[in-house]
């Protein structure tokens, strides 16, 4: 299709439409991630809804508003169920750490950490009196991990508790109309544009929600598999059952962001080995286990697997993935390589819609 000037203007007009539903997302980012964290537990909970609102028990119906306060409390005594389980296990970790004697610590890898440092003397040329590699790690774990930051960290988690109530409850209070009447999640999206788009913006939120469903089901199932796999493989190494199960927890939660996620989570892994080494094996031996294994459940997985199901789930190339994800990190760090894929689906799905006529957004958009 030629460019206009029609079709330019178009263009930039719906580019200033979008830069200002943008900002609006963003100055209302809390309350838009409760409404679309409720409709995703309202995707989840719809079949059990629709069942239960099947069933008839004398000739009485349950209700629909009975069908989704019912799904409602099944949700978050599924969640309730998981954190209890989880919870208690990471606070009793990070009481573990504060206790932590860190010149006991690097006493046990003294002798890996002496050879590392005379490999980097002799590397950079380093003056043996102005650099001791076993005082440097032992003064960042100091600072990094000592009881302040950790009573800091405890005074934020209550903080972020205390601030959830409020979230969990909106959330609560939204998912339930959700599950109650279906369809208004869309009629709440399509109210904010002009009638003659409302199919339009149908079709692109049935878009949305196939790519996005696919995508998070298969990062979590994957992170699911992943923290299970850790933890047996630890335990199968002789390791305690409660840090096998805190390294996989780790692993399993981290893994949702891609690429940095897994990296992040191994230093931590092996940081818990070093502080609790497994039984009857030194420390050093403990690391080179974790690091093996680690590397072989996620080798393959990082760099030949991932890409793979993002690009196959969100319909993208592996490589326009790797570079959106890149770029997002670059401008938002963690938080946005977290949130780049379905920010990149989303906007894709969009452009496809409404701006066809421009071949870039042509090739970018051919396998949704």
């Amino acid at each position: 299709m030629q460019t206009t000037p029609q079709t330019v203007l178009k263009f930039v007009v719906g580019a200033a439409i979008a830069a200002a539903v943008l900002f609006l997302v963003w100055y209302f980012s809390s309350i838009v991630v409760y409404i679309l964290v409720s409709a995703v537990l309202a995707v989840v909970g719809r079949p059990l809804v629709k069942r239960l609102s099947e069933i008839h028990v004398r000739g009485w119906r349950v209700p629909r508003w009975l069908a989704a306060l019912l799904t409602l409390i099944v949700i978050w005594v599924v969640a309730a169920a998981f954190c209890s389980l989880f919870v208690p296990l990471v606070f009793n970790k990070i009481n573990q750490f504060a206790h932590v004697d860190f010149t006991a610590v690097m006493e046990s890898i003294s002798e890996p950490v002496a050879r590392v440092q005379y490999d980097l003397q002799h590397l950079f040329a380093l003056p043996e009196s102005t650099f001791s590699l076993s005082e440097e790690l032992t003064a960042a774990l100091r600072q990094i991990i000592d009881i302040n930051s950790l009573n800091r960290v405890f005074s934020s988690v209550v903080g972020v508790v205390t601030s959830s109530v409020i979230a969990i409850f909106s959330i609560s209070f939204i998912t339930f109309f959700f599950l109650k009447e279906e369809g208004l999640f869309y009629a709440m999206v399509t109210a904010v544009f002009p009638e003659h788009y409302h199919e339009n913006i149908t079709r692109v939120l049935d878009s949305v929600t196939v790519l996005l469903g696919r995508y998070f089901t298969g990062i979590l199932s994957e992170s699911l598999l992943l923290m299970i796999a850790v933890s047996l493989v630890m335990m199968a190494f002789g390791m305690k059952a409660a840090d096998a199960a805190f390294m996989g927890l780790t692993m399993g939660i981290m893994n949702v962001v891609p690429y940095a996620g897994p990296l992040i989570g191994g230093i931590v892994s092996v940081f818990v080995g070093i502080v609790t080494p497994i039984e009857g094996m030194s420390v050093g031996h403990t690391a080179i286990v974790i690091i093996g294994s680690l590397l072989v459940l996620k080798g393959l997985d990082d760099f030949v697997l991932q890409p793979t199901l993002y690009s196959e789930r969100v319909k993208a190339h592996p490589l326009e993935v790797f570079l959106v994800i890149l770029i997002a990190g670059s401008l938002a760090g963690i938080v946005g390589m977290l949130l780049a894929i379905p920010s990149y689906t989303v906007l894709r799905v969009f452009a496809k819609e409404f701006f066809s006529q421009f071949s870039l957004v042509r090739k970018l958009t051919e396998k949704i």
